[in-house]
């Protein structure tokens, strides 16, 4: 199918009209590492000597969620941002596997693949989950972290909300209608703007219909990862066993993370900071990416 201009604004303009400072128009290049019998896709900043920072995207995102942020960045760090499993160009697990420990595996074995260590973890929402558990259990390989807007429990409104959005979207006819609905959902970014992201986060099917390009068991109404009181307690535990410097984030007009809750996380951090970013939701990267 041949290749349509839906319209979006390209990354460097984007960033202008964001406000985002960066050193010079850098661009990423695209890769891929096959582990854990899937095959992940990476985009990868910056000079492969500098610092590393290991960028993981929240549920239904993709690797371009940190765009701007690794724009902005790649002129001092090595960035690698990955694509999780059911997710952006990665593959989807055949088997539906796409639990807390399974990312975990992800994780291990692409840094080891791409032969990374002493690391920056960087994670939004599911993939601040990530983040942290990992950090926890390996001291060794994290350096610092920083999670944004994700905590062990969430609210449950604006999760449901998300879920609805989600759910509401899952095939639609034209990229257009993808346009319109997630202007409503997020009125701060611009339609171009949004077309931009889409561009990264739709795929048309063979009928010219249009869906998102993640594992649709994530848009399920069965799909809870956040509301088991066991996983989250586990998960309480994981945030107290983090050793390095650690940055919480919160989208100050957040619904999903609540101030009092990110209050508690960074507290309860050994070498924990909180930060919050005025005139941002829950997706703070590209909110407010400034």
């Amino acid at each position: 199918m041949a290749k349509q201009d839906l319209g979006g604004m390209p990354l460097h303009e984007a960033a202008r009209a964001a406000g985002v400072q960066f050193h010079e128009d850098a661009v990423p290049c695209s890769g891929f590492v096959e582990t854990n019998e899937l095959r992940f896709h990476y985009l990868e900043w910056g000079k492969p000597t500098n610092r590393p920072i290991v960028m993981l995207h929240g549920m239904g995102q993709t690797a371009h969620s940190w765009d701007f942020a690794a724009l902005a960045l790649c002129d001092r760090y090595h960035i690698v941002a990955l694509d999780q499993r059911g997710h952006g160009d990665s593959d989807w697990a055949p088997n539906a596997e796409y639990s807390l420990s399974a990312h975990q595996s992800d994780i291990t074995a692409v840094l080891s693949a791409l032969g990374l260590d002493d690391i920056v973890l960087m994670g939004l929402s599911m993939g601040g989950r990530n983040a942290f558990t990992y950090t926890a259990d390996h001291p060794a390989q994290v350096a610092a972290l920083i999670v944004v807007d994700s905590a062990p429990e969430l609210q449950r409104t604006g999760a449901d909300t998300i879920r609805r959005f989600a759910e509401d979207m899952d095939v639609l006819g034209s990229f257009e209608e993808f346009v319109v609905k997630t202007k409503q959902y997020n009125p701060r970014r611009s339609d171009r703007q949004i077309r931009g992201s889409l561009t990264n986060n739709l795929k048309q099917l063979p009928d010219g219909r249009w869906t998102w390009k993640y594992d649709r068991i994530f848009r399920s109404p069965d799909a809870k990862p956040w509301t088991d009181p066991d996983i989250v307690a586990k998960m309480w535990q994981k945030v107290k066993g983090v050793q390095c410097p650690a940055l919480v984030v919160r989208g100050a007009e957040s619904t999903v993370l609540s101030q009092k809750t990110a209050e508690e996380m960074a507290e309860c951090l050994p070498n924990g900071h909180l930060a919050v970013v005025p005139d941002a939701g829950h997706l703070v990267p590209g909110d407010n990416p400034t």
